[in-house]
């Protein structure tokens, strides 16, 4: 007597799913239909994505430039299957997304700007993991900070990464013209 074995695909997940899952409690991020749970990364990551958030958003608001979203917004980048993303900090400018537009669940535009803050168990190599995916997806800047050596990689639309240190200044180069931080401010409390 032989047994055989049947192997049962599970459901892929749909970006209205991981909608859903959001109103249980369930965070994470879809990769291809798949869930990928996520928990807080802390503090200091905290702390430094409100840094960096609240200086491009005093920035960008007056001027009425675009729209800056957190983590929780979601990007959704691929259909069938679904694929959303959060970035730490996301921008769309005003081109693209206008300002009285309604956007009742995830965005289906690439951010013209990325912003990911290394958690305490990211790797370096995993955060330019992140960074080289959503420029894979279009997104002209990304900036991808890192806490523990309070630096901040530019990857550009040219394809040129640049590693900026605590004396140097951060800026929005042709994305967000006049735009700048000194990096040490992003770090600080």
């Amino acid at each position: 007597m032989t047994t055989t074995q049947i192997q049962i695909k599970p459901k892929l997940l749909t970006a209205e799913d991981l909608l859903r899952l959001y109103s249980e409690g369930v965070r994470g991020e879809l990769i291809r239909g798949e869930l990928c749970e996520t928990v807080s990364a802390g503090w200091k990551h905290g702390q430094i994505v409100m840094n960096l958030g609240g200086e491009i958003r005093n920035f960008v608001r007056p001027r009425r430039l675009g729209s800056l979203a957190g983590s929780d917004s979601g990007v959704l980048l691929e259909r069938d299957p679904d694929t959303v993303r959060e970035p730490d900090l996301a921008f769309i400018s005003v081109e693209r997304l206008p300002l009285d537009e309604d956007v009742p669940g995830y965005s289906e535009l690439v951010p013209d700007i990325v912003v990911e803050v290394a958690s305490p168990s990211d790797s370096r190599r995993s955060v330019h993991d992140k960074a080289r995916m959503w420029r894979s997806y279009g997104a002209p800047l990304v900036w991808a900070a890192y806490p523990n050596t309070r630096s901040v990689d530019v990857h550009r639309a040219d394809g040129s990464i640049v590693t900026l240190r605590e004396d140097d200044t951060l800026d929005g180069g042709e994305v967000l013209p006049g735009f700048s931080i000194p990096v040490r401010d992003i770090f600080d409390p």
